[in-house]
């Protein structure tokens, strides 16, 4: 397990915390709009961030902060090290929140059951028939299912997202998605930035959606999950 990148402080990470942020390096999927190429490809590649000494300068910044984000990349590829990780963070007395795609369920049920973590944000690619477009690669879409189900049921605090790229996550999509999360959900809509370094370069010309489009996605599937909000606008 790698940590390629710390942000010491974040108001936007972690809801209602003041947070740290660990980037861990290397993904199961290969999303071609994703923003972090050199994460995900590459993380051999980045400046390593030594484990003690980034729990020291978390530990030093206790005044500041109340939580810690882990994030990547897929932090739940790393299996038994990342177990080790919320450990350690456990031991701070920070809060810790987790950011993962969901496809490593039977870590992820683990980490739920044994309480590792206060915040578990699980990214919904898109509807079902267009996720291995969307995660750019081919999987098992029941095992999505599966997390989904799996972080409804744990009583650990969480929320749903989709970055919303146009022609791969459309209206239908958002309410094929909310259908799944079902009733009582917190869903969150993300705009997607189209920046000049994404893993499939042809999505560097993808012009987001207009505002007030991502809205009308959200007036539309409120009444089916009860809350949603809409990120990056």
């Amino acid at each position: 397990m790698r940590i390629c990148g710390v942000k010491g402080v974040s108001l936007i990470d972690y809801p209602g915390r003041i947070a740290a942020v660990l980037f861990l390096g290397g993904c199961n999927y290969r999303c071609p709009f994703c923003q972090n190429p050199g994460l995900v490809l590459h993380p051999e590649s980045l400046p390593e961030h030594g484990l003690d000494d980034t729990l020291r300068a978390i530990e030093r910044r206790k005044r500041l902060i109340d939580g810690v984000v882990v994030t990547g990349g897929e932090p739940l590829i790393h299996g038994e090290a990342l177990v080790a990780l919320f450990r350690r963070i456990r031991e701070t007395g920070l809060a810790v929140k987790l950011d993962t795609n969901g496809y490593e369920v039977e870590l992820l049920r683990r980490v739920l059951e044994e309480r590792m973590v206060d915040y578990v944000a699980m990214d919904v690619k898109s509807a079902p028939e267009k996720y291995e477009t969307a995660a750019g690669r081919m999987l098992d879409v029941a095992r999505i299912e599966e997390s989904i189900a799996v972080i409804r049921e744990s009583g650990v605090d969480h929320e749903f997202r989709t970055t919303c790229v146009p022609g791969v996550v459309e209206e239908s999509d958002v309410v094929s998605i909310a259908s799944l999360l079902g009733e009582g959900e917190r869903y969150v809509l993300q705009q997607f930035q189209a920046t000049s370094d994404l893993i499939e370069p042809a999505y560097c010309d993808v012009k987001p959606y207009p505002v007030e489009v991502l809205r009308s996605f959200a007036v539309r599937i409120r009444p089916i999950v009860g809350y949603v909000a809409v990120r990056g606008v």
